[in-house]
């Protein structure tokens, strides 16, 4: 995963070359799954090569998504993304561990494989659902068979239930505007200055876009992502104080 200036520079540089091979191919070329970083260089190589390119990440509010460049209707055909789900669940639940995310995500990178196969994990007590490459998802299935010190078994979504629908936690918060930075504060109880350095970190996005404008002012169904910390629905304002500060409601992912 790059992070990095020079890895996101190199990252920049693979993307133009997708890029040009879809366009002088004339077919679809697809990346791995990307990080938030990794989708703002994205958005900058597709408008210097002029390429269409569109993100799917397997699932609605999905943070890690997949690049697809090339236009169906240039290109006469479709073509879907090469994306799987799969479902972990322990072999025995009465005597598993409690899991987390970063259990689910070290088991599956214990196995050697590249970040870049791999989507989003979505945690519901003991079991999750994981977003992989179609590559990789046989290799998956076979070899996920242990998170922490519990036996799993790791199978096709379709055979372990719907995914769950995501969860949010619904607040009212109090905000001086409707700023970026002032409501980010608010729904994670920072203040201004630890938000504007956030912003100054480039650790924050909007609708998937990095911003470096703490004073972009938000609307409604803006969905925020703050690096490290969570991500939010912003719900819009309801009211005015008598000490004349806003009221927000805001969706927080948990």
């Amino acid at each position: 995963m790059a992070e990095t200036d020079k890895e996101l520079a190199l990252f920049k540089k693979r993307m133009e070359e997708l890029a040009d091979r879809a366009w002088r191919q004339s077919l679809f070329v697809f990346t791995g799954f990307l990080s938030l970083a990794e989708q703002e260089v994205l958005w900058e190589a597709a408008a210097k090569t002029g390429v269409r390119v569109t993100l799917q990440g397997g699932a609605e509010f999905a943070e890690r998504q997949m690049a697809r460049f090339g236009d169906a209707s240039e290109l006469g055909y479709e073509e879907p993304f090469p994306i799987r789900c799969l479902f972990i669940e322990p072999l025995s639940e009465k005597f598993a561990d409690a899991f987390t995310h970063r259990d689910f995500l070290g088991a599956v990178l214990n196995l050697g494989i590249d970040r870049s196969t791999v989507g989003d994990i979505f945690v519901e007590g003991k079991k999750a659902w994981l977003f992989c490459t179609e590559a990789i998802a046989p290799f998956l299935s076979e070899n996920l068979v242990q998170v922490r010190h519990t036996r799993v078994r790791c199978l096709p979504a379709a055979e372990g239930g719907t995914l769950p629908e995501r969860r949010f936690e619904s607040r009212q918060e109090n905000a001086a505007s409707l700023r970026c930075d002032g409501i980010v504060a608010a729904v994670w109880r920072l203040s201004r200055s630890q938000s504007m350095t956030l912003v100054s970190q480039k650790k924050v996005y909007i609708n998937g876009r990095l911003t470096e404008n703490g004073s972009r002012l938000l609307k409604e169904g803006d969905v925020v992502s703050v690096r490290g910390m969570g991500k939010f629905i912003f719900r819009g304002e309801k009211h005015t104080t008598k000490k004349g500060r806003l009221v927000v409601e805001v969706d927080v992912f948990v």
